[in-house]
């Protein structure tokens, strides 16, 4: 991670609301300038709107941000000189080639002449769309298109990119070569901010804000957000899912228990005390059970533990889906 020299993203308070749905609640932020931040949340967390607001798509209804030192609401069209916004969906010219979408957005933000030619080689290049570019967008594949939408955002060098849920519904393979590119931008001092279901892909970022129903339960780097679960992880698969789970449930000393799969991950207070314990009383119910192991938590069981507790704690009333996906082959 670069080092940090100043907050190019800062919020204050900042607040959204949709008549009684508070989509942003009085949300405090600052982002360093090459930083990769993602945002993780389920559907509904606030997510988009909280991108929109810094984007200056829409006035907050509350409070205030700073975006490149600029007011999102007094100096919106500063801001959108300098940044780049991909939106969630893809939203190309499907009738138009891939060259003709990236010399569209050329015009829009006023790139002529050689620079223009320079920038467009460049970036088919740089998203491995030179073989492609006579091609009409609405007939490439899904994570072309998303590299597509990349490189049209590109095409004025923005100095901080808002990336909203870029790699949703591509295959592992193209989601592994859109963050190879993102990695490329945020070597040259892009600042990245992203939003993403995916858990994987928030342990990519320099830090990771968690969002649910509107407000940040957390924001740190990945493995001190991982740290914040209590207790230690005993991995195990059993054969009849729900009965294991029952059963281990009330033991004493575990603290959660959480399914994923045909597995249970289950948090206790001591694997070296308890993980004895635990596989003597799931023999002793004739409960049985293969691939039991200590392993470390991954951000999914931190988003999940951190969302129930905050439910628990009688902070939120809607009942835990965290909408978190972690691609295990990527």
């Amino acid at each position: 991670m670069p080092t940090v020299k100043e907050h190019v993203i800062e919020t204050h308070d900042l607040t959204r609301k949709f008549k009684n749905l508070v989509a942003v609640d009085n949300l405090n932020l600052g982002i360093g300038q090459g930083e990769i931040f993602g945002l993780v949340g389920p559907d509904g967390a606030g997510k988009t709107t909280t991108i929109r607001l810094l984007c200056a798509i829409m006035n907050p209804t509350s409070g205030s941000a700073k975006v490149a030192g600029f007011d999102v609401v007094k100096e919106a069209e500063e801001i959108k000189k300098r940044i780049g916004y991909m939106a969630q969906r893809f939203n190309l010219y499907g009738d138009l080639s891939v060259s003709e979408n990236l010399n569209f957005f050329a015009d829009i933000f006023a790139v002529t002449g050689e620079e223009r030619k320079e920038r467009i080689a460049q970036l088919l290049a740089f998203a491995r769309l030179t073989e492609f570019q006579d091609r009409r967008a609405a007939r490439l594949s899904g994570g072309m298109q998303k590299k597509l939408a990349l490189a049209c955002t590109l095409i004025h060098q923005p100095e901080i990119l808002f990336l909203d849920e870029p790699t949703t519904g591509v295959d592992p393979v193209s989601r592994r070569e859109f963050w190879d590119i993102l990695s490329d931008l945020h070597l040259r001092g892009v600042t990245l901010f992203v939003s993403t279901p995916y858990m994987d892909e928030a342990e990519r970022c320099s830090r990771v804000g968690l969002m649910f129903e509107g407000e940040m339960i957390v924001c740190d780097e990945p493995e001190k957000v991982k740290e914040l679960v209590a207790g230690e992880l005993i991995e195990l698969r059993p054969k009849d899912l729900r009965r294991a789970r029952d059963i281990i449930a009330g033991l004493d000393g575990v603290l959660e228990v959480q399914t994923y799969g045909d597995l249970l991950h289950v948090f206790v207070d001591s694997v070296g005390r308890r993980m004895p314990e635990l596989e003597a009383h799931l023999r002793k119910e004739d409960a049985e059970v293969s691939g039991l192991r200590r392993t470390r938590p991954r951000m999914e069981e931190a988003f999940i533990s951190l969302v129930s507790k905050r439910i628990a704690e009688g902070r939120t009333s809607n009942p835990v889906d965290s909408g978190a996906r972690n691609d295990k082959s990527n």
